[in-house]
């Protein structure tokens, strides 16, 4: 019986570029996780209040995010790509008729960058992108992924999509994402284009 070749290497070694926060890109690490974490639970406990706690809690959160890297994944696949700026715009004829459009957007990804192995969550940046969805990046010693998984009552999650609703989840986002956050310290690598004048001594 003749023998099998082995898988060469070079096809396991994922990149690690594509997963990993670019300089560009925002990453919540130590007290800066914290406090961003903390702000996003009491905005939940007060949009639940909101509702009125009608529905049990694991439904609210589903109606709220998107949990897992594969739902994730399949609302961003859903919402239609947004151009780069300088392209051409699709033709509407050229969109796949089999197609599910989506009755709601993802305002945000919160993504655990410690992930392992880095292919599962490989393909959320260029999709997020291509979504003009942005990707908050999160990191922690104890892991990433357990603080997101607390942060919607569950053991772990990868990835975490906020789904835009208008109620004080996405205000509190909105502000996040235009930069109107309670501390600001420096990018998970370190690069210089935090501004000076944002950080305080509090």
């Amino acid at each position: 019986m003749p023998r099998r070749k082995k898988a060469s290497k070079k096809h396991t070694d994922i990149s690690k570029a594509s997963s990993v926060p670019s300089e560009n890109q925002d990453c919540y690490e130590g007290e800066r996780l914290a406090s961003l974490l903390n702000s996003i639970r009491r905005e939940t406990e007060t949009a639940r209040l909101l509702d009125g706690n009608s529905l049990p809690e694991k439904i609210w959160f589903k109606q709220q995010f998107s949990i897992g890297v594969n739902d994730v994944t399949r609302v961003l696949e859903r919402m239609a790509p947004i151009p780069q700026v300088g392209s051409y715009p699709a033709q509407p004829h050229s969109v796949s008729s089999n197609r599910k459009v989506t009755s709601f957007q993802l305002q945000a990804v919160l993504l655990a960058s410690d992930c392992n192995p880095r292919w599962l969550t490989k393909h959320l940046p260029s999709l997020a992108s291509s979504r003009r969805v942005p990707l908050i990046y999160v990191r922690d010693k104890k892991g990433g992924s357990l603080r997101l998984g607390k942060l919607v009552k569950l053991r772990t999650a990868i990835a975490i999509g906020v789904k835009a609703k208008g109620n004080a989840i996405n205000e509190l986002f909105g502000k996040i994402l235009h930069g109107d956050e309670i501390i600001r310290e420096t990018n998970c690598l370190n690069t210089n284009e935090m501004p000076d004048a944002a950080v305080s001594d509090t």
